[in-house]
């Protein structure tokens, strides 16, 4: 990019961004020498890992400021980013310039961080996902955010109307669905672009295993700091593991569709996974998505111990069928047309990061992920919303729903969406009662 071309672009990200004066660097780095100011919000085991990665690129990055609602998740992230339990290949140590007085804490910790990055790291709970990633873009930065990227369909819009003033500004955005940046899927990928599976006739996707971490209430908790600790089982936080965790499986059968569904049926419920430590959410979910062309996805996720687990993908096509676990592209004889080989591929999560660094410190602008990002979450909330429910719903109702699940307002004593009863369990939706359209 020329000077002239330089200028012109910042003149015009500043109109786009209602006339806040912005440096030039905060757009541009075209040197590895510039320095790559990086801010983490979201200083959880996810946050952590992501700034570490961004830290282990070969630019010249450095990690700037923190930010999280509680003090104990910033003080444990950073003992351990400038630990010896970090290998300091890259000199990730001398990469951290974090004083106290740039480590945040509160529910409007976020804003005061993003002002200070070239480039931030959205890591929190993805309930937080949509007024950060709208903060990030209005103040011109360019981000790496985490999935899912809402948690309901009010949040979902408010992304995809950011995802256009995003690319207005040319604000690079990567999202972690690291399967796009996983060696064996992009081949297979590619594979499947050129014709050989043919056209896409079914497909099934996986998310089973036994479940994640519980941490016991406290005295003294408030609610509001008890569902923020235990936010994977609070659906105004974690939007059910359909969406946390099974949007994996979800956006790779729509990447090979290259659509998303129009509409979706299925069941669910709280088979094992009962009692005041699970919160609202569903142990299981079994959908059917339904795609334009009459495509279906068979959709499976389950936190059930002792039950068989499948974390997985499979595409069948009219010529063969892809099964992205294994790596293998076969015709329907059972031939192998290919199979990958991943013995040296690189971690797709360090990938993400590389290939965002490297566009950043080159000045280029090459990374959109965003709206597919919400598409694949509104996918995954549409399940949701079905097996809740247990009606047929369309995504166009979805969306008309304007379903909005967060807090009116966020501070600790604030009143939740959903409260516990006299025996401290939590209300969860009931198929056939629940309503959403």
């Amino acid at each position: 990019m020329n000077t002239t071309d330089r200028r012109d672009f910042i003149k015009q990200s500043a109109l786009l961004s209602g006339g806040l004066a912005i440096s030039p660097d905060y757009f541009f780095h075209n040197s590895v020498n510039d320095t790559i100011k990086v801010a983490v919000v979201g200083c959880g085991g996810r946050g952590t890992g992501a700034a570490l990665q961004a830290l282990s690129t070969t630019h010249n990055v450095r990690l700037v400021a923190m930010a999280d609602a509680f003090q104990n998740r910033i003080d444990e992230s950073y003992a351990y980013l400038t630990s010896d339990d970090v290998t300091d290949t890259g000199n990730i140590r001398a990469k951290i310039d974090v004083p106290a007085e740039r480590r945040f804490v509160g529910f409007d910790a976020y804003k005061k961080a993003i002002a200070l990055c070239d480039v931030v790291i959205l890591a929190t709970p993805p309930g937080f996902r949509p007024a950060h990633f709208e903060e990030a873009v209005n103040a011109g930065k360019h981000i790496f955010m985490e999935k899912p990227v809402a948690v309901d369909p009010a949040g979902i819009k408010i992304v995809l109307a950011a995802a256009e003033k995003a690319k207005a500004k040319k604000i690079n955005v990567v999202v972690g669905l690291q399967r796009h940046y996983q060696k064996v899927y992009r081949e297979l990928m590619k594979r499947h672009q050129d014709g050989a599976i043919g056209d896409i006739v079914s497909a099934s996707a996986w998310w089973n295993n036994d479940g994640v971490w519980v941490n016991p209430r406290k005295p003294g908790m408030t609610e509001m700091e008890y569902q923020m600790r235990n936010w994977y089982y609070f659906n105004w936080l974690c939007g059910d593991h359909i969406c946390e965790q099974h949007i994996h499986n979800i956006d790779v059968i729509n990447w090979a569709k290259n659509a998303h569904p129009v509409k979706a049926r299925g069941t669910g419920g709280r088979e094992v996974r009962k009692g005041k430590d699970y919160g609202e959410i569903f142990d299981h979910h079994i959908v059917e998505f339904e795609y334009a062309d009459g495509t279906i996805m068979n959709s499976q996720c389950r936190h059930i111990p002792g039950t068989w687990a499948k974390v997985d993908e499979l595409a069948i096509g009219t010529k063969g069928s892809i099964r992205f676990g294994e790596g293998i592209i076969s015709d329907h004889k059972g031939k192998v047309i290919y199979k990958h080989d991943s013995t040296n591929d690189p971690n797709p999560y360090q990938v993400e990061h590389d290939e965002l660094f490297e566009a950043i410190s080159n000045g280029q602008y090459k990374f959109e992920d965003a709206t597919n990002g919400a598409k694949s979450t509104m996918t995954s909330i549409l399940g949701r919303m079905a097996t809740y429910s247990g009606q047929i719903i369309t995504v166009d109702q979805a969306l008309a729903s304007n379903l909005n699940i967060m807090p009116p307002k966020l501070f600790w004593d604030a009143d939740m969406p959903v409260k516990p009863n006299a025996n401290g369990e939590y209300p969860a939706a009931i198929p056939g009662k629940t309503k959403y359209v």
